[in-house]
């Protein structure tokens, strides 16, 4: 029986709350899973700018998360809500946001949405991470669209890997890394040399959501495969 076709023992290293979704997805399937997120989140407790804004816009569901924690979310609630993606777009239905516009997956067509939507003058709000992918601001001024932006949380990278992980590579128990962001491919190949078993992820399969991602572990001898969308049905086809 192939790989492929048999449970396995996946390594899973997103941040909660999506490895908790992963997870419970794994598992009906018969695979068995160590969970490591490799990224923590942070708030940051930064003021929110002063209004007033046309709209709003995120780039992750942590942001609309951090912002829905904030006092001050309720007088925005009504506001036109402009997302990511469609992940990002059902956080901020589930967080109240009544009016939801999704973008096609990156900032850049964010950006084209923002601008095909919104008229010059318009000043927008900005909830985002420390770590971003690129500059809404700068895409959007070209339009003379106003970006106010507010870092509400930052990710915070692991240190080492828990003593689970370790344990389960060096018995040679796991099959196969699942991988949903660059910064936390790059983590986990710090932690791996910290703990002086990167050898032993190299023998890993490393499943990747974007060539990006996997970029970092080809860099360091690892055998990735790529989804054909970045869509984490497409990645899990792979298994």
């Amino acid at each position: 029986m192939s790989l492929a076709a048999r449970p396995q023992c996946i390594l899973l290293t997103r941040p909660e709350p999506g490895a908790a979704r992963t997870r419970a997805r794994l598992e009906a399937l018969g695979h068995s899973v160590v969970s490591d997120p490799m990224l923590h989140f942070k708030e940051t407790g930064a003021p929110l700018p002063r209004g007033p804004f046309s709209a709003l816009a995120f780039t992750s569901a942590h942001g609309v998360r951090a912002l829905a924690a904030r006092p001050q979310a309720s007088a925005l609630r009504s506001l036109p809500v402009f997302t990511v993606g469609g992940r990002t777009g059902a956080q901020a239905r589930t967080a109240g946001f009544a009016h939801v516009i999704e973008a096609d997956g990156n900032i850049e067509a964010l950006a084209a949405l923002l601008s095909a939507r919104l008229a010059p003058g318009t000043r927008i709000l900005h909830a985002a991470g420390a770590d971003r992918a690129g500059d809404l601001a700068a895409m959007l001024g070209r339009r003379q669209i106003a970006v106010a932006l507010c870092v509400l949380y930052a990710m915070a990278p692991a240190q080492k890997l828990a003593d689970a992980t370790r344990a389960a590579l060096i018995e040679g128990r796991i099959d196969t890394a699942l991988h949903y962001s660059t910064r936390s491919a790059q983590t986990l190949l710090h932690c791996v040399a910290a703990d002086g078993v990167k050898e032993l992820l190299r023998a890993l399969r490393h499943l990747c959501l974007s060539p990006a991602i996997a970029a970092p572990l080809a860099a360091a001898g690892c055998t990735v495969e790529i989804a054909g969308t970045a869509e984490e049905d497409a990645l899990l086809t792979l298994l």
